[in-house]
């Protein structure tokens, strides 16, 4: 399975995900390339270390979000994916291309889905006073963060929790749960 990840940031997910690989736990997955959208973006420099090729392609030369995405499929597609992996990738992707990738395209959300869609889900999570929070991995849909969940986590929430507290507890089960998805759907133990 050929996999290209998208990212925006430091890349704590992709780094979990180039450690599986490396350590020969995923599956029959290969990440065959790494693209952002963020030349600052630390994830590339992730993979430039383990050997993955990487792309930048920057939101910012692009006059509206359709032609980004256009030329982001163009990027993506030269590399012939099964899947495509967003991790960290902090862009709203248009239906054109959400469609171009149908039950191709995974995300990871920091709750527990369909609670707490959006931003912000640790300081709501808390604020609503729930027991646990988690981790959702979805098939992207045109809807934000409303596809099929292929799998969950749940983290529980102690008193002494804080946001920061809570964002690094689930993170760290984010960095288990969504190696293991992708190894599952490489080995065809998670049907499209």
């Amino acid at each position: 399975m050929r996999v290209v990840c998208l990212i925006s940031g430091e890349g704590t997910n992709l780094q979990a995900l180039i450690d599986w690989q490396a350590d020969g736990l995923l599956g029959d997955a290969r990440i065959v390339a790494v693209i952002s959208n963020a030349a600052a973006a630390l994830g590339l420099e992730r993979a430039g270390n383990a050997g993955i090729p990487t792309k930048i392609l920057s939101h910012r030369d692009f006059s509206n979000r359709s032609a980004f995405d256009h030329a982001l499929i163009q990027f993506i597609d030269v590399y012939e994916p099964n899947l495509v992996v967003l991790a960290g990738f902090m862009r709203i992707l248009t239906s054109g291309f959400v469609t171009h990738y149908e039950k191709r395209l995974i995300n990871m959300h920091p709750s527990l889905l369909p609670k707490y869609k959006g931003l912000n889900t640790h300081k709501r999570a808390l604020g609503a006073g729930e027991k646990n929070a988690g981790a959702t991995v979805h098939w992207v849909t045109p809807e934000l963060d409303a596809g099929d969940i292929i799998r969950q986590v749940e983290v529980p929430i102690s008193a002494e929790d804080t946001e920061e507290t809570l964002k690094a507890k689930v993170l760290d089960a984010e960095h288990r749960l969504y190696p293991s998805v992708i190894r599952d759907l490489s080995l065809g133990l998670i049907k499209c």
